[in-house]
């Protein structure tokens, strides 16, 4: 049981509660030489393991018990609806391919949307014990060095950008072909990051996030700590991304505007 009534705790209360639980229920299974994977798959291969089950079991159980109006929205359990018009989106391990391979760029994505889209975001990264923050109150950065407020970059020339994306090949041949486009452009591009490459972005050490493909799962927490922090995420003719899809994500209205409109032509 909480320490404190359900109704006492504010939302943010509730989003770190929810990050400490899947914290504690994931990083027992990372690094484990045993861990295996199931395939979502036919054809393809996107792994989901018993940490990524367990979590989402345990922050909906948590929501049971603290926020029992509200929907909530997991890649591993599907959708279930409340009653008021929030809906918390639950990504228990987003980066699963980076948990099996070892490497520490997967994270735990948690937002709370209230319609409109993303109101109160998080990417939690366990095993480093960085949590990155954003909503109404600002972004921040809580980790190993203490706590910080997150500001994105100023960098107003494609040439001075770093990009990155999660893979190489981004989507279907057309959107790799559009990546390409903006890739050509900036100064350093970078692949494999998952999760971990947005709160770089919101933690102002890259300029620039371009995906395809994407749930509403692995973006709406991510949009809410990058807008918090100053950036600008949009789909790729400048709409709302918070459906998923294609996403543009970049430092300042500036350098996105650039990014746009190459997508656009592209």
């Amino acid at each position: 049981m909480t320490d404190q009534l359900p109704s006492a705790l504010s939302d943010l209360d509730v989003a770190h509660r929810l990050a400490d639980t899947a914290r504690a229920v994931i990083l027992p299974y990372f690094r484990r030489l045993d861990l295996t994977a199931d395939n979502k798959l036919a054809a393809g291969f996107d792994p989901v393991t018993e940490a990524d089950r367990a979590a989402e079991r345990a922050m909906r159980a948590l929501l049971a018990e603290l926020r029992p109006e509200d929907g909530i929205l997991g890649e591993e359990f599907g959708s279930q609806a409340g009653r008021n018009g929030r809906t918390w989106v639950l990504d228990p391990i987003d980066g699963t391919r980076g948990f099996l391979s070892g490497t520490p760029t997967w994270g735990v994505l948690i937002a709370l949307s209230e319609g409109a889209g993303p109101v109160l975001g998080i990417i939690d990264q366990p095993y480093t014990g960085e949590r990155f923050v954003g909503g109404p109150q600002g972004a921040e950065l809580i980790g190993p060095h203490g706590r910080r407020s997150l500001r994105t970059r100023q960098t107003a020339r494609l040439e001075e950008a770093i990009l990155f994306t999660t893979f190489p090949e981004v989507g279907s041949p057309a959107e790799r072909a559009a990546f390409e486009a903006v890739s050509r452009q900036v100064k350093l591009t970078r692949y494999g990051m998952d999760c971990y490459a947005y709160a770089l972005l919101a933690a102002g050490h890259i300029d620039l996030v371009i995906e395809a493909g994407l749930n509403p799962y692995d973006v709406q927490g991510p949009i809410a700590v990058i807008e918090a922090a100053g950036g600008v995420v949009t789909d790729w003719q400048g709409g709302r991304a918070d459906q998923g899809g294609r996403l543009l994500a970049a430092a300042n209205p500036v350098l996105h505007a650039q990014a746009l409109e190459i997508l656009r032509q592209a």
